[in-house]
């Protein structure tokens, strides 16, 4: 482990000599991730993208990219898209990256079963938001959003997420 690794630890995420509070899915951890359980993957993951609500704010580090009104997550495991971005018209079932709340205003994106998604290993899990202290997620790691624009200003392609 580096300084530069974002950790999952009793008291929050340790990044560069920082505790940071977060919210975990609501099933919990597991190593038997499964579409649907609630729970956060165990593993070691790495951030693969920054996405953003260029109309809410300012672009959180370099590499961001704009969340586009149509921009949608596959959650379909029976579809080839499954786990990947894809945009509207898009009929499979699927997440809107666009959301009326500010839960995904910033996505770090991670690699978990990604590119080569196994059909029902679980999808999109990402760094983003969180409603409120304490709320669970369904199994995302989630932040308050001044942490989170911090972590995503230091953070980097390839940076490490380890969950154990």
């Amino acid at each position: 482990m580096t300084p530069a690794d974002l950790v999952l630890t009793p008291r929050g995420v340790r990044f560069m000599g920082r505790y940071i509070p977060c919210s975990i899915g609501k099933g919990g951890l597991t190593s038997e991730k499964r579409e649907g359980d609630g729970a956060t993957p165990r593993g070691v993951h790495r951030i693969t993208g920054l996405l953003y609500r260029a109309d809410r704010l300012l672009a959180p580090a370099p590499w961001a990219m704009a969340i586009g009104k149509d921009d949608l997550w596959s959650d379909a495991p029976d579809d080839p898209a499954y786990n990947t971005l894809v945009r509207a018209p898009y009929t499979p079932s699927h997440e809107h990256l666009r959301r009326a709340d500010p839960l995904y205003d910033v996505i770090l994106l991670t690699d978990w079963n990604w590119p080569d998604a196994t059909p029902g290993g679980g999808s999109a899990i990402f760094l983003h938001q969180y409603r409120r202290k304490g709320y669970p997620t369904e199994g995302c790691i989630a932040f308050r959003r001044d942490h989170l624009l911090w972590i995503a200003a230091h953070a980097a392609p390839g940076t490490r997420v380890i969950v154990r």
